[in-house]
């Protein structure tokens, strides 16, 4: 007579150290980036709900608009650095929906490496660009820099904020440095040296869930 109690599945491998390390490096990101957003978000909403009450008592305050925009601009950023460990970006599957199983995951394998190459390739253009060895090696005198590299990041100032232009662009090697952690720990789930990762407090997990 067959048993009534299914069959108990397999043990699953424990992942080896450095697979752990860069899934719980992502995962701790992933719930800071969680926050910024939140903080961001309401920020940018602060903004607008100020900006239209000066504009509508007929006081409009100019540097508003501006700190707007460099809110979006890092809204937009950490939240396409959270999009990418949640496998929420854009994905084309005229291709992948028409291979078998393994071909379609060595595709999905050969994309996220892909990915990841673009992140590592940001970093190196931001070292490059903001050059911190550089501006150390002048003593951090950023009119000294600037002459001898013709490199002004570090001189130019916001329009209307006045605030050091480099301190509002640290965005970009921010997002470039978690961007490929999340895509090193996507493509280490697709490579299955570990299994997927569930992230609790993320209940949208797929573009489908949002309609």
């Amino acid at each position: 007579m067959p048993s009534s109690h299914s069959p108990t599945p397999p043990p699953t491998a424990t992942p080896r150290t450095p697979v752990r390390w860069v899934l719980a490096l992502s995962s701790h990101i992933l719930r800071v980036e969680r926050y910024v957003l939140t903080g961001l978000m309401t920020l940018l909403v602060l903004l607008i709900l100020f900006n239209v009450g000066t504009r509508y008592s007929g006081m409009p305050i100019y540097w508003v608009d501006e700190a707007a925009v460099y809110t979006v601009v890092w809204l937009t950023f950490v939240g396409a650095s959270v999009m990418t460990r949640l496998r929420m970006d854009f994905a084309v599957g005229l291709l992948t929906d028409h291979l078998g199983p393994r071909s379609a995951k060595a595709a999905k394998v050969v994309a996220m490496l892909g990915v990841l190459v673009f992140g590592v390739a940001m970093l190196v253009m931001c070292w490059v660009w903001m050059d911190p060895v550089g501006i150390a090696r002048h003593g951090f005198d950023a009119k000294e820099f600037a002459a001898e590299s013709f490199n002004f990041l570090y001189t130019e100032r916001t329009q209307t904020l006045n605030w050091p232009t480099w301190v509002l662009q640290l965005i970009l090697p921010l997002f470039s440095a978690t961007f490929t952690v999340h895509a090193l720990a996507n493509l280490l789930e697709d490579l299955g040296a570990a299994e997927r990762v569930q992230h609790p407090g993320f209940d949208v997990v797929n573009a489908d869930a949002v309609n």
